[in-house]
């Protein structure tokens, strides 16, 4: 393991903060301590008013590995309640990330098993190298899947895709993630972070509150016309009481690039 901590942390101008995981020659397994890193990372985030857009990938050869199997092998003679006390505070201090204010996006560099597929999807967007290997190989370990894969791998890539490459255990190329939509696209390795920094530079140029509030309406899941028409008559007056929404009107007019300010 390296002797620095296994997330590096790096606060961008614009917004952004990018959180790379730095374990490279274990793959970037959530071990305890990256785990409780993260926990106080994220809840860190949380409370950032500046923060715009969040960009997570790794070092080496894997975006990360999921859990870390000692850890959890270690584990193995702990009673029924034990074992599930343990393994929900693990899923849900990962899936936090869900629960952020803004967008977030996965950059992933190389492979993204098991549960670290997981929090690939638990991003809004997601990036693979084309090379990349992604899926959820858990019945190939004798493990039912966790970290609400059946539900996140079943909205990316529909139910019938899921029951496929969950009960097979079938690892794809990030090429073929982007097809079934597991991910947005796949590029050539060495464009992975700078496509992922791209897009969060574009959201980070937004206007944060109209993000937010979108990112809020999207995570409502798959809303009825009603439901989206009782939200938006919220959320859209509000953002037109905001300096922001001024400044985009005058730029649009002045042909120029707008400037947003959070106000």
């Amino acid at each position: 393991m390296s002797e620095q901590e296994p997330l590096r942390i790096e606060h961008r101008p614009n917004g952004v903060t990018v959180l790379t995981f730095d374990n490279p020659d274990r793959r970037n397994p959530m071990t305890a301590r990256l785990t409780e890193q993260w926990r106080h990372t994220l809840h860190a985030l949380r409370e950032a008013p500046d923060l715009r857009a969040v960009v997570v990938t790794g070092t080496g050869p894997a975006f990360c590995s999921g859990a870390d199997l000692g850890e959890l092998a270690d584990r193995h003679d702990e009673s029924l309640p034990a074992a599930r006390t343990h393994l929900s505070a693990f899923y849900r201090t990962w899936l936090t990330l869900r629960d952020l204010p803004v967008p977030t996006v996965a950059a992933v560099n190389g492979h993204a098993v098991g549960a670290g597929l997981a929090l690939a999807l638990a991003c809004d967007l997601r990036y693979a190298a084309e090379d990349a290997r992604l899926g959820a190989p858990f019945v190939h370990l004798g493990l039912h899947p966790g970290m609400a894969t059946t539900a996140t791998l079943a909205e990316a890539v529909g139910l019938p895709r899921a029951r496929e490459l969950l009960l097979t255990g079938r690892l794809v190329s990030g090429a073929r993630a982007a097809a079934l939509g597991m991910v947005h696209e796949a590029v050539p390795a060495d464009q992975v972070l700078a496509t992922a920094l791209a897009a969060a530079d574009e959201i980070a140029a937004a206007a944060p509150l109209a993000v937010r509030l979108t990112k809020a309406a999207l995570a409502q899941g798959q809303p009825t016309v009603e439901q989206a028409l009782t939200w938006e008559a919220l959320a859209q007056p509000v953002t037109t009481t905001t300096d922001d929404f001024r400044e985009g009107v005058s730029a649009r007019r002045e042909r120029r690039r707008p400037h947003f300010t959070g106000a």
